[in-house]
């Protein structure tokens, strides 16, 4: 992607450089940030307020780094920075390493941007920086496309992809239409080009354009503002129509979907009441010793298999900012997926053909599988070297640690009232919080509520059974996934899994269960099944648990229409409302990304995903394909 020409970076495909020669960074300084006046614009940001840049053409990242030492020095503390930017053909993290040398007095933001970065799968990939205060959402594809799916109110533009001449279709109609869309009264642009078609075509869809001194050895560059509103589409959005004047918020459930909305909203500035009918978080579905990153991608595109390459690896950013690796909380082992018979054999063939990054996943024949797990195995399979387990438990206390959210345990049974505008939740001795937020974000309990009693959830009790590692078994080095899964020894004990019950809701252990486990287990790895030898079912231990799902199997997450609403034709405001749930066996990669879209629709910032994928997630959808 890079050539190297007198020690400047050059793009091999467009034969452009990605800055100035004379001084990239300040290139972006004078064109990007003084171009749209962010020092000023930072500095006069309120309290908790939020500013979104936009840009087109990440390419080494080095606006996004400027732009985020400017908003650290000169906004207040609890302001927060989004800045979407897009990019096709994203570096590598050598070329982008070498490219952000270039500039040591960036070396701080330039060192935790590379500590995240890593080959993207196509789609909308969300990064955290500063404990939240600055965000990230770096749309990976084409720019026509990307653009016509994001869902964002843009502030500032940095206009900054290589030169018209060299990669017209980045400067196309179609991209100053995205533009235009995410843009509104007083939303500001600057770019480092005065080309005609880019002044009109900027003109064409409500800038206000003018040439303004340009850096270096380019005399101009053009600036200008977003002077009219441009026509919103008339569908129902399901975010906010402006951003709670109350920083209060209530979450009701205590594992992995909860407290990672809660995390999310205390990150912005949210006071979070988190309620746990039980007496510990993660008491519930979360509870596993050993949660895996499971992610069986559908051999042709789909949107779970959208949903699940952006979450996996939005899951794996986070598992590296919030738990030790190698420790008994999470360790990044690798997953293997077995290609266990012929159809399974056929979509992982498809899935290699589809060009995702090796970084993400790779084939593997049967002996490279044996040799990453270090176990003899019957298949080939796809390997996932960033994936493996973790223990759910510890993520949950994680998550919930944030100074800002007050976690009640033991709630027991609780119901809901609304009042006063806001939310009331209830307990058996009366009032326990309000707040003008509220998020359903429990297992299949929230069924109990009336407000979420019409959502289509089928309940799924599963089992996992535990067993102790011995000599050879404790060797094994990836978790092994097919039909059923095995996991690498975590404090002397494999989990192998899951059993699946539909439209149950027990959680009782079952010798059956466990025989089925083993059963299960034999037809993954029967070499190393044997070595356990005859085990007596009755003496082993194990965890079972009701987990959610949906009938088109994608989770639930999204503003929830109030009970009497639920059949309206009216496109009401969601009244502060919300859920995430159904997230089925796939919680541990779908919740914290789901926790993400949940705080941009509250707060009405960027969403983390295409506006195909909030609408397939959409609670309410069922309703709506009913009234279609």
């Amino acid at each position: 992607m890079i050539d190297w020409v007198e020690g400047q970076p050059v793009s091999r495909l467009y034969g452009d450089v990605f800055f100035s020669r004379d001084s990239g960074i300040e290139e972006t300084r004078h064109v990007f940030l003084e171009g749209n006046r962010l020092h000023e614009r930072f500095a006069a940001l309120g309290d908790c307020e939020l500013f979104t840049v936009g840009e087109t053409g990440f390419g080494t990242g080095l606006n996004f780094l400027c732009a985020w030492r400017s908003f650290v020095c000169k906004a207040p503390v609890r302001a927060r920075l989004h800045y979407v930017s897009v990019e096709r053909h994203a570096l590598s993290h050598t070329e982008l390493s070498s490219a952000l040398a270039l500039w040591p007095a960036l070396a701080p933001e330039a060192a935790a941007l590379l500590g995240q970065w890593e080959a993207l799968a196509p789609g909308f990939h969300r990064f955290r920086f500063e404990k939240g205060r600055v965000h990230l959402t770096l749309l990976a594809g084409d720019a026509t496309v990307v653009l016509a799916e994001l869902d964002a109110h843009v502030d500032a533009w940095f206009l900054d992809g290589f030169s018209p001449s060299r990669n017209p279709d980045m400067w196309s109609p179609a991209v100053f239409a995205g533009i235009g869309r995410s843009s509104r009264a007083g939303t500001t642009f600057a770019t480092y080009t005065v080309a005609g078609n880019v002044r009109r075509g900027l003109e064409a869809v409500g800038f206000r354009v003018e040439k303004r001194r340009g850096f270096g050895r380019k005399r101009e560059m053009l600036v200008g503002e977003f002077v009219r509103e441009p026509p919103r589409p008339g569908s129902c959005a399901d975010r906010a129509r402006a951003r709670p004047a109350s920083r209060a918020a209530m979450v009701i459930g205590g594992g992995l979907a909860g407290t990672s909305v809660a995390d999310a909203l205390a990150s912005r500035g949210f006071e979070v009441t988190l309620f746990e009918r039980r007496g510990s978080l993660a008491a519930g579905a979360s509870g596993n010793p050993q949660g895996i990153l499971y992610t069986r991608l559908a051999g042709h595109d789909t949107s779970l298999r959208a949903l699940l390459l952006v979450a996996y690896q939005h899951a794996l950013r986070t598992l590296a900012a919030r738990l030790p690796e190698d420790s008994i909380a999470w360790q990044r082992c690798g997953v293997l997926q077995l290609a266990f018979d012929d159809d399974e054999a056929a979509r992982q063939a498809s899935l290699a053909r589809a060009g995702f990054p090796e970084t993400l996943f790779r084939s593997a024949t049967r002996e490279e599988c044996s040799a990453i797990a270090d176990a003899a195995l019957p298949s080939a399979g796809l390997f996932f070297p960033g994936g493996g387990w973790v223990h759910p438990p510890a993520l949950c206390r994680a998550l919930a640690s944030h100074q800002a959210i007050d976690v009640r345990l033991d709630t027991g049974a609780i119901g809901l009232a609304r009042r006063d505008g806001g939310w009331v939740v209830v307990g058996l001795e009366g009032e326990l919080a309000r707040a003008p937020i509220l998020v359903l974000a429990g297992g299949h309990e929230l069924l109990e509520l009336d407000a979420a009693k019409r959502l289509p959830m089928r309940m799924l009790s599963g089992q996992v059974t535990l067993l102790r590692a011995n000599e050879t078994s404790a060797a094994l080095r990836a978790v092994l996934c097919g039909r059923s899964y095995c996991a690498p020894a975590r404090l002397g004990e494999h989990t192998v899994g899951a059993t699946h019950r539909m439209k149950e809701a027990s959680e009782d252990v079952r010798v059956d269960d466990h025989a089925a486990n083993l059963e299960a287990l034999g037809r993954l790895a029967p070499a190393l099944a044997a070595t356990f030898g005859s085990l007596d079912v009755r003496r082993l231990g194990g965890r079972a648990g009701v987990r959610c799902t949906t009938p088109d199997t994608l989770p639930m997450v999204g503003a929830l229409p109030a009970v009497s609403a639920l059949r309206s034709e009216e496109c009401d405001s969601p009244a502060g409302l919300f859920v995430s749930a159904a997230h089925g066996s796939r919680g541990l990669v779908t919740s914290l990304l789901a926790a993400e879209l949940i705080a941009g629709l509250i707060d009405n910032e960027p969403l983390p995903l295409s506006a195909s994928l909030v609408a397939a997630l959409r609670p309410d959808r069922f309703e709506r394909r009913g009234r279609a």
